[in-house]
């Protein structure tokens, strides 16, 4: 398994203001989780489907519309009411399905990224032991984190939904030889 399955984790970040929010309204949905840290799913075959059906129902049930048009605010994180929502509200939705299923909330954590043109949005990361996957509205298939092409900026502590977690660019150097 490659080192870059996973995503390079740095230190203790601020939580999305949004995120905060949705926290100070739903703490139950933020709580530590309690005891020692479970080892992450395995993503074996029931699994992948199950992640695969999820991320296509959300996708295709809820409707894109901004916060502002739906709460006449830039950012409000909720679970998506009357079929629409934005980016965030799509990845809680996938979080609480999967969580219903069975999904240990550890590994379904909620992850900040920057798109190519810049903007912020939203994505449920999947924990596996085989590595890191991106659930997301803007595309029907699951797919590792290292083959999405956006700069991951941070996500959920596994141990404590309410705490986030920078993630780390990738800093390795590039080494080259120069011929005489």
């Amino acid at each position: 398994m490659a080192a870059d399955a996973f995503m390079p984790l740095g230190g203790a970040t601020l939580q999305p203001f949004g995120h905060r929010d949705f926290c100070l309204r739903m703490p139950n949905e933020c709580k530590p989780i309690p005891g020692p840290a479970a080892r992450p799913v395995e993503l074996d075959m029931p699994m992948k489907l199950l992640v695969a059906q999820v991320n296509t129902d959300v996708n295709s049930e809820i409707a894109p519309a901004s916060d502002q048009s739906l709460y006449g605010t830039e950012e409000f994180w909720t679970y998506p009411t009357n079929k629409k929502g934005d980016c965030e509200d799509y990845a809680l939705e996938k979080r609480r399905r999967l969580h219903e299923a069975g999904v240990p909330l550890g590994d379904l954590l909620m992850t900040v990224v920057h798109k190519p043109d810049g903007t912020g949005h939203a994505v449920l990361t999947l924990r596996t032991r085989s590595g890191d996957f991106v659930l997301d509205n803007l595309d029907w298939r699951v797919r590792p984190w290292g083959d999405v092409d956006y700069r991951f900026v941070k996500r959920q502590q596994e141990s404590d939904p309410g705490l986030w977690v920078s993630i780390e660019p990738d800093t390795e150097q590039l080494v080259s030889a120069v011929e005489k």
